[in-house]
């Protein structure tokens, strides 16, 4: 009786399975789970499917269209096993093909908007400026799924419907710092790439504290000659050549990320200080430094040579990166009396404006008289936040509270800090640049930065776990505006993102407060 019983199931299954299939829909657009959430999102019941005869298409003439082109070619190549082509649109798209353009497309979008429209038979993202085109790739990335509902497993869909989408911030940003532990080349590219998957435009980096100079800089070679040469424990530290560190700055750009390059000054400076005796106000050079405690630091302000040393160290990185922004530090200078804090602030802040930078600098340089144009990263204090949009200045949250992602997420993380909080997943995700300090608007805040800072970390594997999955809800909070964002719903979508991490190779944190798919 229940060998009967179980064939007859089978059958009735069997009968079931096929007609099911049949009126299946493709995967819905308005359920992919793409991160950053886009400000409107449309479906249709319909997919386009790629094939060995799919191609992506782009505006004739533009060498700049034409790379991103060959960007999503190389990524959706590697996911599906197909050779998808690129080429230049003759005319009208044909059938079949991925369109990018920069045609007809709404201006309003500003620089980094697209829209997507998914049919049967084409794809097209369009946008007002190539950034835009690459912001639109990351998602036609993101939505490229297996076709599970028409029985072809194995291939690839991507869902139909529109979706346009422009961020709510113009700044969106990750900073490691390579000072404390020396990471290399091929470590940065890679969380480089890591950022442009979720959309970040900005990535600063802090190339100089108490434990190493980490960027060569030719009228002071002793910086990273001796500066350079150690790190947090001891060990053999390292620094980028002016040509590494172009060669940096070049794979951010092609990604449209820019980079923002950090010498902090006048305290967390016994790099320099150790390689140059002038710098220190007795003329004898400090020893080395390979501990992790702040403040004992500083530059001596009353010298012109340290004036003449500041010059120097921002004409060559100046040179080097194309950005708009310089970052001075000049956090947690404690061995710095306030009164020859202000004016050597103030001073420096000329001296970036010669070379045509804007300058950004941690929340205490509010003390100063700030330059018009002036950025102030709020991490530790409301009251040098106020300071700073009293005298027209921006903000750039960075609440230690909730975006440094160099806290443990809890007790028990292997690795990371705590003298700010532990940050869980959500405590990532739940907070908003525009109402976190009474006072300060959305029109006083230029963006969101998640720092990462090296004490506790040696190696990429490190930084991928105190980074994922924060920096993903970071990125929302930076693009997506306030009212379409909501932790009960982004958990979900997160969680489905888990399979991004496995393909990308990711050493992430699996939070129990993500419901993980698998």
């Amino acid at each position: 009786m229940k060998n009967f019983r179980m064939i007859f199931l089978m059958i009735a299954a069997a009968m079931i399975i096929p007609a099911s299939c049949k009126s299946r829909v493709p995967a819905d657009l308005t359920t992919t789970a793409i991160i950053p959430r886009p400000v409107n999102v449309t479906g249709a019941g319909e997919a386009f499917k790629l094939n060995a005869n799919t191609a992506i298409l782009v505006d004739a003439g533009s060498d700049e269209i034409l790379k991103t082109g060959q960007y999503l070619a190389s990524k959706l190549n590697a996911i599906t096993g197909l050779a998808i082509a690129v080429n230049e649109a003759k005319s009208e798209p044909e059938k079949g093909s991925i369109f990018l353009t920069l045609s007809d497309a709404d201006q309003n979008l500003g620089e980094e908007g697209y829209s997507l429209t998914i049919t049967k038979q084409l794809v097209k993202l369009s946008a007002a400026k190539p950034a835009g085109l690459f912001r639109g790739v990351q998602t036609i990335r993101q939505i490229t799924l297996k076709d599970t509902d028409s029985g072809n497993p194995g291939k690839f869909i991507i869902p139909g419907g529109t979706i346009t989408d422009y961020p709510e911030y113009s700044y969106r940003s990750m900073m490691l710092d390579v000072s404390r532990h020396f990471f290399g080349v091929e470590d940065v590219k890679q969380v480089i790439e890591y950022l442009a998957f979720y959309k970040i435009n900005t990535f600063h980096l802090h190339l100089s504290d108490d434990q190493g100079w980490r960027i060569e800089i030719k009228s002071w070679p002793n910086l990273t000659a001796h500066g350079g040469s150690t790190q947090v424990g001891g060990g053999k530290g390292g620094f980028y050549t002016q040509e590494q560190y172009s060669d940096i700055v070049k794979f951010a750009a092609d990604r449209y990320i820019t980079i923002v390059p950090e010498i902090d000054m006048p305290g967390h400076t016994n790099a320099a200080l150790s390689s140059y005796p002038e710098l220190n106000c007795n003329g004898k050079a400090t020893n080395l430094y390979t501990g992790t405690e702040v403040g004992f630091s500083s530059l001596c302000t009353k010298k012109e040579i340290t004036y003449k040393f500041i010059d120097d160290v921002v004409r060559e990185i100046s040179a080097l990166t194309p950005g708009p922004f310089f970052h001075i530090g000049g956090d947690e200078s404690h061995a710095t009396k306030v009164e020859d804090y202000i004016p050597f602030i103030n001073r420096v802040q000329d001296i970036v404006a010669r070379y045509g930078k804007k300058v950004i600098g941690w929340d205490e340089i509010a003390l100063s008289t700030l330059k018009p144009n002036s950025v102030a990263q709020c991490w530790a204090s409301v009251e040098n936040a106020t300071k700073a949009t009293a005298q027209g200045a921006k903000i750039l949250m960075s609440p230690a509270k909730k975006a440094y992602i160099d806290m443990q997420y809890n007790e028990s993380t292997p690795i990371g800090l705590h003298w700010a909080a532990y940050i869980e997943v959500d405590d990532c995700y739940n907070w908003d640049p525009a109402t976190y300090i009474p006072g300060i608007t959305k029109e006083n805040v230029i963006g969101v930065e998640a720092p990462m800072w090296a004490e506790t970390i040696t190696k990429l594997d490190d930084i991928e776990f105190l980074m994922f999955p924060r920096i993903a809800g970071i990125a929302e909070i930076g693009w997506t505006p306030a009212g379409l964002r909501s932790w009960d719903e982004y958990k979900y979508r997160l969680a489905k993102h888990e399979e991004w991490f496995d393909i990308m190779g990711i050493n992430f944190y699996k939070s129990p407060k993500v419901p993980w798919e698998k």
